[in-house]
């Protein structure tokens, strides 16, 4: 019934008993419509259990946003534009559940306030450079040294640390761009990136990397995610099942810095061409690049670079889910998570410790501009930087 009906009925009412009566439950009733609709809606959270709220503020000057993409099968990524960073990521396991194989934190601030790469893009230069100098042009750079006397993954503000802009294009696309300028982190040249990261209906997170520059300089794009798919970020990755497509690796000094030696695989501890569990081996410290890694922390030559042939693979027995990479880049990062410590508290308040994570960033090899005899990482003016990194996601 409309209101002035309502009002013309208590108008018409012969008992004021009766009027009383019925102005009172026809105020009850006004004051709990303006109730309910002056109340906040409950936040919809994802599949991961993230509110988007926890991840919209603003970070030096620039807001952060919060995108969620989703695919006809019901994958789940989630991303933040801090960092250029995956989030999240839900896969369906051999049982059809849903896991979260991705680590990272709840909310923006954690991410702000730890120094971490979890899911970041990593830029200008992923993994290190020896002493933090490279030279072009003959013009020395100093960049900052914050790995021992190293610089890695371009230095304390590198790329994890700053706001991309961002726009979603569709349901399951997302692009980020980020412009570096010139002497930022003692690179030179301004360098224009634009990092696309789509999800496609087969459970595969392609991201594509382009960048330009107006000075010559170096460009080394990555992502930093860390999987464990076994969906439960307390069991190690030691029992997860691990392949590498490569004959040899990059040796590495007791400073996780390469030798600049490219060394065979065959007989070693670093041989992952057929499957073979990350922990099988991964505690021989009488092996010295395993002792200088404390575990696998090393750039491997992939044999077929490319987007036909899986780079690696990494399968998890408890939940059936496997994990294809492929990359246009000539190296492959493999790290186990050894510097987790338990120090860091993740999504769901669940401590990181050692070991229960791994990651796999395609690459340039690592100090490639002091090692001229390597795949150059150099761009020059009029260049375009590309690259490309699938992770594809499947039962077994």
């Amino acid at each position: 019934m409309k209101l002035h009906l309502i009002l013309n009925t208590i108008y018409n009412l012969k008992s004021n008993k009766m009027k009383k009566n019925f102005t009172l439950i026809l105020g009850l009733l006004v004051l709990m419509a303006c109730t309910n609709k002056t109340q906040p809606e409950e936040e919809t959270m994802t599949l991961s259990g993230l509110k988007k709220s926890n991840f919209e503020t603003e970070v030096n000057g620039k807001q952060t946003h919060f995108f969620v993409l989703k695919n006809a099968t019901g994958m789940e990524v989630c991303i933040s534009n801090y960092g250029g960073r995956i989030v999240s990521i839900m896969v369906p396991d051999k049982d059809g559940t849903m896991q979260d194989v991705a680590l990272g934190f709840d909310s923006i601030d954690d991410y702000v306030n730890t120094p971490n790469n979890f899911g970041a893009t990593i830029g200008r230069y992923g993994n290190r450079i020896a002493n933090g100098k490279i030279t072009v042009d003959d013009v020395e750079y100093n960049l900052p040294q914050n790995n021992g006397n190293h610089t890695l993954h371009g230095g304390d503000e590198g790329f994890d640390t700053k706001v991309f802009d961002a726009v979603q294009t569709n349901d399951q696309t997302v692009e980020l761009s980020y412009t570096s300028k010139d002497g930022e982190a003692g690179f030179p040249g301004n360098l224009t990136t634009k990092v696309t990261m789509t999800l496609t209906d087969d459970n595969a997170i392609d991201i594509q990397y382009e960048a330009s520059t107006d000075k010559r300089t170096v460009a080394n794009l990555t992502n930093h995610s860390y999987f464990n798919l076994s969906g439960n970020p307390k069991n190690t990755i030691l029992n997860h099942e691990l392949t590498i497509d490569a004959d040899n690796f990059t040796p590495i000094d007791e400073t996780f810095m390469t030798t600049g030696e490219i060394a065979s695989v065959e007989g070693t501890d670093m041989d992952f061409r057929t499957p073979t569990l990350v922990g099988e081996r991964i505690n021989n410290y009488d092996y010295d690049q395993l002792k200088y890694g404390d575990g696998y922390d090393h750039n491997w030559v992939l044999n077929n670079p490319g987007i036909t042939t899986p780079a690696a693979t990494v399968f998890s027995p408890e939940t059936g889910i496997e994990l294809k990479v492929y990359t246009t880049e000539p190296g492959l990062q493999v790290y186990t998570g050894n510097f987790l410590d338990g120090t860091v508290t993740g999504k769901d308040g669940v401590d990181y410790k050692k070991r229960t994570a791994i990651c796999l960033e395609s690459q340039k090899y690592p100090d490639s501009p002091n090692k001229p005899e390597w795949p150059s990482p150099y761009l020059n003016p009029g260049d375009t930087y590309t690259s490309r990194c699938i992770y594809k996601f499947s039962v077994r």
